[in-house]
């Protein structure tokens, strides 16, 4: 890392060297930041894409190996027809637009969730990006679409049984390590750090699985709004935090 951005990470308060691999972020509030300003709700979602464009370079820049952002979960198919049709041509656009950015950033792109219930000019785009991207050594940036936590759960299930049924795999033989590797996304951590935007207080069926022992960062920051300060200090934040991971703590001094 150059030493003006350890620089800049320090004065934020972050230490450069304890910097969370993970994050994982619920993007909430493009409506209501809408709203309060009169705008249709379909312009605070494209408030929301910038806001996502500038994070991944935050992010990058500070150090973070892995960034999984909740785009459009499998129960936002409920919301009107137009919002819906409108955030998917903003997904759709931006993997247009963004290719050549993160080309040059060196950004791997990855997406999880049921890509067979996208429209085809969603899921086309995204899967060239996909491809276009895989062999780049830098961030990896997960846009979760199409996505529910519990379903990514159930698709896991599923896989193994079939290898159950196949006489490839015993019951027994089914443990946590086997249903990580069956998730959508097996090579990466689980997240070190969740953060939600727009002061809500749950998880939303977002990497239920894995966010078992994530430290949870909530912001009343709407995430048009979320800024680099606004990231640094839940990175601050989560490194205040002594991780237990169910265990206690060693006495001070001890490791």
């Amino acid at each position: 890392m150059p030493d003006n951005q350890r620089r800049k990470l320090t004065s934020a308060g972050v230490d450069p060297d304890r910097i969370p691999g993970h994050v994982a972020i619920i993007m909430d509030g493009n409506g209501r930041w809408a709203q309060q300003r009169g705008l249709p709700r379909l312009e605070g979602h494209r408030r929301g894409y910038r806001t996502v464009t500038r994070i991944v370079r935050v992010a990058s820049d500070a150090g973070v190996r892995a960034l999984t952002l909740y785009t459009f979960s499998a129960e936002n198919w409920r919301r009107p027809q137009d919002e819906v049709s409108g955030i998917m041509r903003l997904i759709a656009a931006a993997a247009h637009r963004e290719l050549r950015r993160l080309t040059d950033e060196g950004v791997q792109l990855r997406v999880s969730g049921r890509m067979e219930g996208l429209p085809d000019f969603v899921r086309e785009a995204l899967l060239a990006d996909i491809e276009r991207t895989k062999n780049n050594p830098g961030l990896v940036l997960t846009l979760a679409v199409n996505y529910g936590g519990r379903a990514e759960i159930a698709d896991a299930v599923q896989s193994i049984a079939r290898r159950v049924a196949d006489g490839e795999l015993s019951p027994e033989a089914i443990d946590e390590e086997l249903v990580s590797k069956s998730l959508y996304q097996p090579d990466l951590p689980d997240p070190d750090l969740l953060i939600r935007t727009a002061a809500e207080m749950r998880v939303s069926n977002f990497l239920l699985w894995q966010i078992a022992y994530s430290e949870i960062h909530v912001t009343p920051v709407l995430w048009p709004d979320f800024a680099e300060a606004d990231l640094l200090k839940a990175i601050a934040d989560y490194q205040s935090r002594v991780r237990k991971f169910g265990g206690v703590p060693a006495p001070s001094g001890q490791k």
